[in-house]
């Protein structure tokens, strides 16, 4: 292929040459990005670690697609580039030693025409190309910019406002002209100091009572509750009107039995210790299918763990959730994912392996702390590590995890699309989920239903009708910038789909220290990006599912993770999850509504500097003069008319409490 000399290349971009058309630069432009040869004076970025680069889902190519695949746009090959998932972000240290990027970008079209993204390119934290909504089929788009003088460059794909599915984004034939050979790739966080904010301590000097302010159960089924309550040397619990069936531990604050009747109870629970008393309401809703009032709050052992889990790590669990006061603040479940299962008996029945001797006696455990147990499985014949699952044997391992006292299931797909074939359609997704429902509605106790199917058939508007409690809806999540703000900004529209019993589910927690098996590592998240996932986590009425070493949590995350009035919007029993109301500049603004009559607020910078952000009375459907309080230093902010802005550092959020509760 003809290779261009430098100066020729760089004339295609000028206006002094208006005997060039903009469709023959762009078609020149394009044949020479598509070869092994690099245009002359410039390298390939492929060619570089690539290690640093952060990408939504999967790991970056080096010349090729998101899942491997040879890179091809609009039907065009391309040999070199980088294949990401959005979001994704990867930064380039130019030392100012470059003159120009190159890149033709878009879709790959192995997502079949799906997918949509916007690439852009910013320059010392300005951005200087933009290439407009680009959906899977389209042509690839030439970006090419100025770099003289520049110090960082940095891509960054986000994903076209529907969520990032099929997201398959590649910077096909990406190139730097570098006169220099010190050009390397770096982190693609624009410079982001790492600066802890500051946020209110989790550990109140009163006594209160804090998490779910509503629970359900179905009766004549097990029910064990573990009042949440913090303050100094707790010496009483109490609890008047409990429904017949139910009784208190008044030491532990622990709550067993089984409601006899169907009905809603109000019960008035009261703490006694050393920093003074408390006292709140507790509805308990008793009848069929009232799990999960609101969203199950606890832990998995995946992103910690994977395949190294055993029962010393869940006990160990168990007794942290406890020790650092988790348990205390309304988390409850303890949750096995993958890779406890053995295989079958001469019976059939579901066999735990040599990591997990004794199943129930680890349930009696986790209960005698007051917490649940959870457990993992999948429709097909093998789960995703290649353990047993549950194909053909639904509704014996339900009443074999009801044996052992099991409270939760998270219910894969893995391998059921080697039954259901490439396309199954709507009925064949559901078909496996409503199987298992049946078995759990049959097996003797309340197990809540968590659906694991990565949002295929836009289950969230579905999930409810086979049974789930929750559904995931997108892929895995890793703990980086790129997939945090992809899958979590990608919820918006879900909300109508969730409420009390029925939840969207974003995937797991990513702070504190993570690994996805033996070795871990301190979240690649900075500490303003960590406060981002909890606070839109807790406006999406999310699951609130630890993925952390708890027995290794330092101050900011165990704080993070415990202030009671960012949990009470999770936990908020009118149960309607926030939308985006509004997205200016790169400031989003989300609104969720309160059952006390106030509204939470969360204001997002997605943008790579510092910035002021604005939310206007007429976004969230208040007016005149509002309280304003800052739920994440919990403090009282003042009264304001028409609108409130704070600036909000770069991936950063606030989260408020706008107007006056009921009555007040």
């Amino acid at each position: 292929m003809r290779k261009l000399g430098y100066q020729l290349w760089l004339s295609m971009f000028t206006a002094s040459l208006p005997a060039i058309t903009l469709a023959a630069a762009a078609e020149t432009s394009l044949q020479n990005l598509t070869g092994q040869d690099a245009p002359a004076g410039a390298v390939w970025l492929d060619t570089f670690d690539l290690s640093p680069v952060e990408t939504g889902w999967g790991s970056v190519g080096a010349g090729k697609s998101a899942e491997g695949k040879p890179m091809s746009v609009g039907k065009q090959s391309f040999a070199h580039g980088l294949g990401t998932h959005a979001d994704s972000v990867a930064g380039v240290d130019l030392k100012k030693t470059a003159t120009r990027f190159v890149a033709a970008v878009g879709v790959d079209d192995e997502t079949d025409k799906r997918g949509s993204v916007v690439f852009q390119v910013w320059v010392d934290k300005v951005k200087k190309a933009d290439s407009g909504l680009l959906k899977g089929g389209d042509a690839p788009k030439l970006l090419s910019v100025d770099l003289t003088g520049a110090d960082m460059l940095t891509l960054v794909v986000t994903d076209g406002g529907d969520g990032n599915a099929s997201d398959h984004a590649d910077w096909a034939g990406a190139a730097v002209f570098a006169t220099g050979s010190s050009v390397k790739v770096v982190p693609g966080n624009f410079g982001l100091p790492n600066i802890m904010p500051e946020i209110a301590s989790g550990d109140p000097a009163k006594t209160s009572i804090n998490g779910p302010r509503i629970v359900g159960t179905t009766p004549g089924k097990p029910f064990i509750f573990l009042v949440p309550a913090t303050g100094a040397g707790l010496t009483k619990f109490s609890a008047k009107k409990l429904p017949p069936g139910l009784k208190m531990d008044s030491v532990t604050g622990i709550i067993t039995g089984a409601v006899e009747q169907p009905g809603t109870y109000e019960v008035t629970l009261a703490v006694k210790g050393k920093s003074g008393s408390a006292s709140r309401k507790l509805v308990i809703e008793a009848g069929d299918h009232k799990l999960a009032r609101t969203p199950p709050m606890g832990w998995n052992s995946w992103n910690c763990w994977a395949g190294a889990i055993d029962d010393a790590k869940v006990r160990a669990a168990a007794d942290a959730m406890v020790k650092c006061g988790l348990a205390a603040h309304g988390y409850q479940y303890i949750n096995i994912d993958d890779c406890w299962e053995k295989g079958r008996d001469a019976s059939g029945e579901i066999v735990s392996n040599e990591k997990f001797p004794d199943m129930q006696g680890l349930a009696d455990y986790v209960h005698s702390k007051g917490l649940r147990l959870g457990i993992y499985s999948s429709p097909g014949p093998q789960t995703c590590a290649s353990f047993t699952g549950s194909y053909q044997h639904e509704a014996q391992d339900a009443k074999t995890y009801a044996k052992w006292g099991i409270d939760y299931l998270k219910y894969d797909w893995c391998s059921y699309g080697s039954v259901a074939g490439n396309n199954p359609g709507l009925d064949g997704l559901k078909k496996p989920y409503h199987i298992m429902d049946k078995a759990l509605d049959n097996c003797g106790r309340d197990i809540v239903y968590s659906l694991c199917q990565y949002g295929m058939g836009n289950v969230w508007e579905w999930g409810a009708e086979v049974g789930g409690n929750c559904w995931r809806t997108t892929g895995d999540i890793t703990d980086n910038w790129g997939s945090l703000s992809g899958i979590g900004f990608g919820q918006n529209g879900h909300e109508k789909f969730a409420g009390p019993g029925h939840w969207n589910d974003p995937d797991m927690l990513i702070v504190g220290r993570v690994g996805w098996g033996p070795n871990l590592h301190p979240t690649k998240l900075k500490y303003v990006e960590q406060v981002t996932h909890i606070t839109l986590w807790s406006l999406l009425s999310a699951p609130l599912l630890i993925g952390c070493d708890m027995s290794n949590m330092d101050k900011f995350t165990i704080d993070l993770l415990t202030n009671d009035e960012v949990l009470d919007v999770n936990q908020d029993p009118l149960g309607k999850p926030a939308g985006r109301v509004a997205d200016r500049n790169g400031i989003q603004v989300w609104r969720r509504p309160l059952q006390d009559g106030t509204t939470a607020v969360g204001m997002f910078n997605t943008g790579p500097e510092a910035a002021d952000g604005t939310v206007q009375w007429v976004d969230i459907g208040v007016h005149g003069k509002q309280p304003v309080r800052d739920l994440w230093v919990q403090q009282e902010l003042g009264g304001f008319d028409g609108q409130y802005t704070v600036t909000i550092p770069a991936h950063g959020a606030v989260l408020l409490k706008i107007g006056r509760p009921s009555g007040q």
